[in-house]
Order: structure tokens, then C-alpha cells, then sequence
């Protein structure tokens, strides 16, 4: 096992997000048992996976595609490092600064992500959906000092206060360039900058990323990882389950901000010297026409998406798909039948974690065992423990718990006490292990609702309703939807003067999209009179879930 260790130099001269780790013996164990684990004490994860690919002759080869793209690991290398040197430049950043982004799925988002770690950044990447208030928390929260904003994605980052003064726009439409200053665009201060840049010299365990997940409480956390951490994620799951190679062209719907869209998307292709397919705004049948259009060879998705397209399937030629994976939410079986009736192909089903980076546990081919995520893969350990962290056998209803080369480390936040117990990641969902060693999802066993793969935090949709002026009290929860999983179902409890119905239903999820993210709006709205409490104040979620 390893615990940190300070041993190597930090390539960091904005020493915050190390300040701000959790205490070491709060750490999980991190565990490298594999020969392709073993990294040198210096790395830099870009270098890795783009620029040694070019310098071995991989660079005429395809790295990227987009509408109207398509990038050889050369021109992505390119555009990689006139970003570098816009940062390092213009910006004045330094090593360790953290560097908000924000953007749809496209070429020159994921070439922004990439140049940040090149340059010994720190990425915070953040969902297109995300409203101001929640854009400002994590600003204040992590500190950002500069901000890469995709141009048709700038209203909300506009509206956040105190917002950084190093703001840039990308992808500026030819006719919004001639108002706007050279140097508030991206693309201006790009074609001016040189086409190579060298990689900083940073140190494995340097601070690469904070991935922001929403938790329980609805406040943001920040998860940390390292730049060994980005190599670490691509050659467990990748290398050992999907199996993936330089000939394959991967596509999918996660945005490249959620950890499962950065790295099945990004960094997986990368690292094999395989292509990816970036495209915005994607709905079931839209993909189901670019996998025949590109003739895209693995796809990731959402099992919601599975069940749209399963439907859609005989109506495109799809027979370049060779692998289907399934993340974000737990898939039912149901789902894997009809893709696998519709495609002929299996699932590959997996479970990981923001706090993890990536997939932890997964089979694929013949370890596929019906009803079940899988195993843990290679690299990663699992088990199930009972409430008093007590590994528990075959059969047994616990709380899952795993350890590998990634782990829990938030920023500056106290929950990591409650997420690292021995040495072992709690992640949240209550699972059960059979004779077999296959782990099964049972459930969530804390208030967090995932719909349609998104993760939703019930007391943070909370917050936002009792400051509607009509609201009382509320409770939020998930119900389960056949279609989505579950979706967000909001108990309320009107004020004097105000009455239930059809209207103030509709003008409650209006206000809570104006709010937030709208994917975490109250699909259902319950009136009561009132809520389920403890004789200590407390609300009793699960009664509202069995109402």
C-alpha cells in the first residue's frame, strides 16, 4: 500500500490545491500491483499519450473527429500546444494555477483540457448545464485564477460575480469575432502563438484535475487527482476490459467535463493511438446516425440512451460497432437484453466513480454474468462491508467499498472522513457479492438520485424551491421511472394564501430550471400538507419515497 509522500519536487508554484488535500491519514490506500502501474517519479500525462505517440511516427494517424474536424495526432498536438503557449503567455498562468473549462463536446474543448495539463495547470472541467450560482461556487471553491469558455456557452459564466478577469472564449463565430478584442478570444491569441511547446516537468503525484461532483448535502466536492492518476485510469479498464486498439474509433454522449465522458472519450482513444468522435448535443437517434456515419467501432453511453436506441437500431447500418459500454447508472437487465437482441452485442456494464476517476468494476465478453456489474478489474480491489466496516460474505446486502491506483481525495472538504474508512473508498451504492466473486447493485445508500446518468442531489433541488416565495417546506427524492432510472420527485408544502395545482406545479419546475442545472428540475410535484419528521426535526426521506 502507499500512503503520500512529499520525496519528489513539485513542478507547482501555486502550491493551493496541495495545501488543500485531505490529511494524509485520511487518504485511502493506493495500490500499484500491476507492472504497467509502476510510473517514473516524473510525469507529465499529455506527453505520455499525445506527444510520444507523434515522436514515435504516430502522428499522421487520426486523433479526433467533429462536425467539419478531423485532426491527426499532429494537428491535435498542435492546437494542444499553441493553447500552452497562450496560457504560459498572454494569461500568465504558472504551474499549479487551476483553469476552469467549459464547452460541449468538440475538438477544440478537448484540446483546451489537454493543453492545461501539458502546461502543469490544474483542469477544472465543468458541465455545459451548470447555471451561474453553481459555476461561482466551484470558482470560489477551488480558486480559479483564469476561465476557457466555449463562446455560445458564455451567458452563464458572464453572470457569475467576481468571475476571474483572465476569461477567453473559444469557437467565437465568425460574425461575433470583429466585436470582440483579440485578447478575450481564444482563437485569435491561438493563431499567433508558436505550433510546439514542452511539456512541464511535473511529478506524478502532481495535481492535474478537480472533478466536481455533487454530494448528499448538494454542496459541491472537489475531487483531486494526480497526473499518474489520468495514466492509471487508461491502462486498467481499458487495457484489460474493453481491450481496445489503435484501429478503434470511439463515440459516445458523456460530456468530456464528467470524468466517464473524459476519459472513454479522450483519454482512453489516446492512449492506444485509436480516434475519438466528438459531437455536441447528441440525442439517441442523432448517435445512432453518427456511429453509421463515422463508422465508429466502441460507444459510451448511458443504459438510457441503451433503451432509446435499442428501439431505433434496425434502421441503421451499425455493423461497424464491435463494443457497447454502459456507465453512469445502474443498468437494468432489461436494457441489456434489448441491445444485445437489437445489436447482437453484449454490454459491457461498469460502475465508477468521480471520486475514482473512472470504472472500478466490469466484465466484459464471456465474464458477463447477467444481473451483475461484473468484478473488480484489474488494478482494483473490492469488497462488501457492513455498517460496522466489517467485510461481510456471499449473499450479503453491504456497503461497497474498493481500492486501486485512484482514490478519494477531496478539496478541503470534511466528507472525506466519510468516504475513506480503512483504507477502502465507500462510493455510496449498497451492493452484493456472490459465491462467484461478481459484485450486484442493489441500490444507493445515501440521498443522491441518478436520472438518465446524471448525478442529482435531492437537498440541493431543496434549496432552490424553499426560495420560491409560494414554498413552505419541501423534501426531494427519487422515484423510480422506468425510463430514466429515476427521476427527481419534489414533496411540497405550500404557504398560506398559495393553492395546489397543474400551474403552480409547472411555475415551481420553471423556477427551479432558471435556478439550476435543468436536467435536476422536479419531474413529479407532490403537494402535501405536511412532512414526514422525527420528533427530533429531522425529514424522513424514506417515507416520502414509499408514499
Amino acid at each position: 500500500m502507499n500512503r503520500p509522500t512529499a520525496a519528489e519536487p513539485s513542478a507547482h508554484l501555486d502550491q493551493f490545491a496541495r495545501q488543500h488535500l485531505p490529511p494524509a491519514d485520511q487518504w485511502p490506500d493506493l495500490v500499484f500491483d500491476l507492472p504497467e502501474l509502476q510510473y517514473p517519479a516524473r510525469l507529465n500525462c499529455v506527453a505520455e499519450i499525445l506527444d510520444k505517440a507523434v515522436a514515435a511516427g504516430g502522428g499522421a494517424r487520426l486523433a479526433l473527429r467533429g462536425d467539419g474536424i478531423n485532426w491527426s495526432y499532429a494537428q491535435l498536438q498542435q492546437q494542444v500546444d499553441r493553447i500552452v503557449n497562450v496560457l504560459r503567455g498572454p494569461m500568465g498562468l504558472v504551474p499549479g494555477n487551476r483553469v476552469l473549462l467549459r464547452g460541449a463536446n468538440h475538438p477544440v474543448m478537448a484540446a483546451a483540457v489537454l493543453a492545461v495539463l501539458k502546461a502543469g495547470l490544474i483542469a477544472v472541467p465543468t458541465m455545459p448545464l451548470l447555471r451561474a450560482r453553481e459555476l461561482g461556487v466551484i470558482m470560489q471553491k477551488s480558486q480559479v485564477q483564469a476561465v476557457l469558455c466555449a463562446h455560445a456557452l458564455r451567458e452563464e459564466i458572464e453572470a457569475v460575480p467576481n468571475r476571474p478577469e483572465r476569461t477567453l472564449w473559444f469557437n467565437v463565430p465568425a460574425d461575433a469575432q470583429a466585436g470582440l478584442a483579440p485578447e478575450r478570444s481564444l482563437d485569435a491569441l491561438m493563431a499567433v502563438q508558436p505550433a510546439s511547446a514542452a511539456a512541464c516537468d511535473t511529478a506524478a503525484d502532481d495535481i492535474c484535475l478537480i472533478s466536481f461532483t455533487s454530494g448528499t448535502t448538494g454542496v459541491p466536492k472537489g475531487t483531486i487527482h494526480f497526473q499518474r492518476d489520468v495514466l492509471a485510469i487508461c491502462d486498467c479498464f481499458p487495457r484489460h476490459i474493453l481491450k481496445s486498439g489503435a484501429a478503434d474509433l470511439f463515440i459516445g454522449t458523456p460530456p468530456l467535463a464528467f470524468t466517464f465522458g473524459l476519459g472513454g472519450l479522450l483519454l482512453f482513444p489516446l492512449r492506444v493511438g485509436a480516434a475519438a468522435v466528438l459531437l455536441e448535443k447528441l440525442t439517441p437517434e442523432t448517435l445512432l446516425q453518427a456511429i453509421e456515419k463515422y463508422s465508429a467501432t466502441i460507444c459510451f453511453t448511458a443504459p438510457t440512451f441503451y433503451r432509446q436506441m435499442a428501439a431505433l437500431a434496425g434502421k441503421y447500418d451499425l455493423s461497424s460497432l464491435k463494443k457497447s459500454v454502459s456507465a453512469g447508472e445502474a443498468l437494468p437487465v432489461a436494457t441489456r437484453e434489448a441491445w444485445q437482441q437489437a445489436t447482437g452485442l453484449r454490454m459491457i456494464d461498469g460502475i465508477g466513480a468521480t471520486e475514482m476517476l473512472h470504472i472500478f468494476i466490469s466484465a466484459a465478453g464471456d465474464d458477463i454474468h447477467p444481473g451483475a456489474t461484473g468484478k473488480p478489474i484489474p488494478g482494483y480491489r473490492a469488497c462488501v462491508l457492513d455498517n460496522q466496516g466489517a467485510p461481510v460474505g456471499p449473499g450479503i446486502v453491504g456497503r461497497l467499498a474498493v481500492k486501486g491506483p485512484t482514490g478519494c481525495r477531496y478539496l478541503d472538504d470534511p466528507r472525506q472522513r466519510d468516504y475513506v474508512l480503512n483504507g477502502w473508498n465507500l462510493t455510496g451504492d449498497a451492493y452484493e457479492m456472490d459465491a462467484d466473486g461478481y459484485f450486484f447493485y442493489r441500490s444507493r445508500t445515501d440521498d443522491m438520485i441518478i436520472s438518465a446518468g446524471y448525478n442529482i442531489a435531492g437537498p440541493e433541488v431543496e434549496d432552490v424551491l424553499l426560495r420560491h416565495a409560494a414554498v413552505a417546506e419541501c423534501g426531494v427524492v427519487g422515484k423510480p421511472d422506468e425510463e430514466r432510472g429515476q427521476i427527481v420527485e419534489a414533496h411540497v408544502v405550500l404557504k398560506p394564501g398559495f393553492e395546489a395545482s397543474a400551474e403552480m406545479a409547472a411555475q415551481l419546475q420553471d423556477f427551479v430550471k432558471e435556478q439550476i442545472a435543468p436536467y435536476k428540475y422536479p419531474r413529479s410535484i407532490r403537494f402535501l400538507s405536511s412532512l414526514p419528521r422525527t420528533e427530533t426535526g429531522k425529514l424522513q426521506r424514506f417515507k416520502l419515497r414509499s408514499t
